[in-house]
């Protein structure tokens, strides 16, 4: 993929958090494993070129279909395509579990009249999805 492949950026500016890249990976390792910078950033670039990969196929699969919008579908048919229908179930999995907790927060929201999270409940949902990511990426369920 050309730096000019990547609508409106740099191939430079396209990137992840760092800091969060960086405690996935320690996350996913054995404590007694380090990891030297440069493979880390190795790792996150590999992250970033995924990423386009599949968002590039999922436009692609889109566009074939006629639509304007790509949709959970269309992802899932680029990974088809691509190769990487081992994730498939892992992928669409996660897109049901995020769906329903998008419609929780949403009716939550509705019920609380509103009020939006402190800082610290907010903290605390985003580690509780952590720990569930993580908990299903070692085979947890």
């Amino acid at each position: 993929m050309e730096p000019s492949d990547i609508v409106g950026k740099t191939k430079e500016d396209a990137s992840l958090p760092k800091a969060t890249m960086t405690k996935i990976i320690k996350e996913m390792l054995p404590p007694d494993v380090r990891v030297a910078r440069d493979a880390q950033d190795l790792l996150i670039e590999c992250c970033v070129e995924f990423i386009n990969l599949i968002s590039s196929e999922s436009n692609e699969v889109c566009n074939r279909e006629e639509k304007r919008t790509i949709a959970p579908e269309h992802v899932i048919k680029a990974l088809e395509v691509l190769g990487f229908g081992e994730y498939i179930e892992e992928v669409y999995g996660a897109y049901e579990q995020h769906r329903l907790e998008t419609v929780d927060s949403v009716k939550s929201v509705k019920w609380s009249n509103g009020a939006e999270m402190t800082e610290e409940e907010a903290l605390a949902e985003q580690q509780r999805m952590f720990a569930e990511a993580r908990a299903r990426m070692n085979g947890g369920g």
